[in-house]
């Protein structure tokens, strides 16, 4: 068995968001204070913000909830157990995408899930980074092997956008919308996003990972830094969630994935398109669409097609784009 960092261990101690003394934190975990000192300085560079007092030790800023399997199984319902063949956390790897994409795929209507509380190199859509400190969001893969090439995969993405929607509507956010193709916003910033994998043949099984990445509680700092490279970022806290059980968050994500992809295996995206269109961020904006060949086009979103396709009317006509990047532009 993998040890346990000493920077994963401190941060159990001070996921309660009291302060602890280096002295206490040093006996109880059979360290010296300089260790800690150390692992509190590792904790602080993976972007986790913690206070200093003297006389009075550390504390995080604000109290989390660490990442425990066996406590988001216990959530999982009955039914949805049964397709969960395995469910682990770790405290940091590479991409749980890539670490799941790495392993031999899992028997038909079943899945393997894995949760990180950091990732050294976490992705976003097109390779992007994907920023996210321990204890402030939720870092999810989960695999799973279609026995045939469902119909409409190219839109797989859609559909889990949608159950992601369906578990942020259980936790009691309102006002999400959907971006074309795998984001979720709160207030027009970023909220979530969805990362597909695929390994399919023409005729056979189709494996996926689908990664899902949800900020629960970045902190200022952080938020800050996100919106100063890029577009701005929301989370659960500033969605009016406070202190939310990231175990629970995480047990309401893979409950209803599970539930789509069951329903997009035999289905594909039409149990989810009218939700999809309900909650379109982009339906009625002036957009421009940036393609994987470095074209450009701009005009109206217009929704999407029965297939997930984004529609665009530009001066030219109706377009349909299956892949991009999508902007807002002004009026």
């Amino acid at each position: 068995m993998r040890a346990t960092p000493l920077a994963a261990q401190v941060f159990a101690q001070l996921a309660d968001g009291r302060f602890h003394s280096g002295e206490e934190l040093a006996k109880s975990l059979g360290v010296s204070r300089s260790a800690v000192w150390k692992a509190v300085g590792a904790l602080r560079t993976l972007s986790v913000e913690l206070e200093a007092v003297r006389n009075r030790g550390y504390r995080l800023a604000a109290a989390t909830e660490p990442l425990d399997a066996a406590r988001i199984r216990s959530q999982l319902p009955r039914e949805v157990q049964k397709h969960v063949a395995k469910l682990e956390t770790v405290w940091s790897t590479a991409s749980t995408n890539t670490a799941l994409l790495n392993r031999p795929a899992p028997r038909s209507g079943t899945s393997e899930v894995l949760l990180a509380e950091h990732q050294s190199a976490g992705r976003g859509r097109r390779g992007r980074a994907w920023l996210a400190p321990p204890g402030g969001a939720i870092c999810l893969s989960l695999s799973w092997t279609f026995p045939a090439v469902p119909p409409d995969l190219g839109a797989l993405g859609l559909a889990v956008g949608v159950c992601a929607l369906r578990a942020l509507h259980a936790l009691g956010v309102r006002g999400a919308g959907l971006k074309w193709p795998n984001d979720l916003l709160v207030g027009g910033r970023k909220l979530a996003g969805v990362l597909i994998d695929l390994r399919a043949e023409s005729a056979g099984p189709a494996y996926v990972v689908i990664g899902i990445g949800l900020n629960v509680a970045l902190g200022s700092g952080l938020l800050q830094k996100i919106a100063a490279a890029g577009p701005p970022a929301a989370d659960l806290a500033s969605a009016g969630l406070v202190s939310p059980a990231r175990n629970g968050v995480a047990a309401r994500l893979v409950s209803h994935s599970i539930d789509g992809l069951i329903a997009f295996g035999r289905d594909g995206l039409k149990p989810f398109i009218e939700e999809w269109r309900a909650a379109d961020a982009l339906r009625g904006r002036p957009v421009e669409v940036k393609t994987v060949e470095g074209a450009s086009s701009r005009g109206l979103a217009r929704g999407i097609d029965a297939h997930g396709a984004l529609v665009v009317e530009t001066p030219a006509g109706l377009a349909r784009f299956i892949s991009g990047d999508v902007s807002v532009r002004p009026a």
